[in-house]
């Protein structure tokens, strides 16, 4: 187990995933759309564990960080608690509110791929007590995901209070959170982690370019999908990392979440920015070729043995 310690905060979540074999639109009259009232039969029901700070904390796990969970969550959590801890997850710094239930997501798709979602903050709405003084040591590095939006507001400034070095992505919670959110969030971040649409909506509601971000954060790595990634230094560096190849893609649900776990053993391990990234996107495709985002596993010598056939040879860590 690593000497470095993660804390790992956002959101934990259970996923209901069914699918309805037939369209949507077959089954929703446009002239009635004042009066809608539908029901669907779907085929099946799988509820699966999820959540950004839960994925992340299991892929840091799997790469032998010593990491603790920071999370709001509800009272049918000690399943998955204990699940997580069974895989290396700390929970020290997880707070229970027994009277909601755990962040819940509900997901039906269509034939043609078309999603009605449902979403349940729970015990997420909560987030916003939880801080990460609770954990009564200061980790090496703390990841600020997906979350309740005060919880996005408080945790960056109690990392610069705290000297904490901290790693920020808004994730989805770029539309919840304003331009002026969002740039207090990234003030001070050693790297600001987003896809490339969550980037330009950043850009977009900051009023900064990518580069005129980099004036208020060390880093910016921005995921492109089966197009790797690329990464930008305050200091003037610029790197594109490609993908790893995957023999199957069965569910690309959690990818990004195991991709900045990756990227965080890297990171802390001082492998540098190049590699760190290509350690991220191989965890990504071991995500990628599993259906769920927690399902997948690898050794670390078979991680290793993968990345040299990938990449060439793992970095010694520093």
């Amino acid at each position: 187990m690593s000497t470095h310690s993660i804390a790992v905060t956002g959101s934990v979540a259970f996923d209901h995933i069914m699918n309805f074999p037939g369209k949507f639109q077959d089954h929703i009259l446009a002239d009635k759309l004042h009066v809608l009232n539908v029901s669907f039969l779907v085929n099946d029901l799988k509820r699966l564990k999820g959540g950004c700070a839960a994925n992340i904390a299991y892929a840091c796990a799997l790469h032998g960080l010593n990491n603790t969970l920071v999370a709001a969550v509800g009272s049918d959590f000690e399943e998955y608690g204990a699940w997580l801890a069974s895989h290396g997850v700390g929970l020290e710094g997880v707070s229970t509110f027994g009277e909601f239930l755990t962040a819940s997501c509900f997901i039906t798709t269509d034939g043609d791929n078309n999603q009605i979602t449902g979403f349940y903050p729970g015990a997420m709405a909560r987030a916003g007590e939880v801080t990460l003084a609770q954990l009564g040591t200061k980790p090496t590095l703390a990841t600020i995901s997906p979350n309740d939006p005060s919880a996005m507001k408080a945790l960056p400034q109690e990392c610069r209070e705290q000297g904490i070095p901290f790693l920020y992505d808004p994730g989805q919670q770029v539309i919840a959170l304003s331009g002026d959110d969002l740039l207090q969030g990234l003030t001070g971040a050693e790297v600001v982690v987003a896809n490339d649409y969550e980037a330009a909506v950043i850009c977009e509601k900051t009023g900064l370019s990518e580069e005129a971000l980099l004036e208020h954060c060390k880093a910016l790595v921005v995921t492109l999908g089966e197009r790797g990634s690329r990464i930008m230094l305050a200091s003037g560096e610029r790197y594109q990392v490609p993908p790893a190849p995957v023999a199957e893609a069965l569910d690309p649900t959690g990818a990004g979440d195991a991709f900045r776990g990756g990227l965080v053993k890297g990171l802390v391990h001082g492998y540098g920015w190049e590699s760190a990234a290509r350690v991220g996107a191989l965890t990504a495709s071991y995500c990628v070729e599993s259906r769920g985002t927690s399902t997948y596993h690898f050794s670390p010598d078979a991680f290793a043995e993968r990345f040299e056939r990938v990449f060439g040879e793992l970095p010694a860590a520093v």
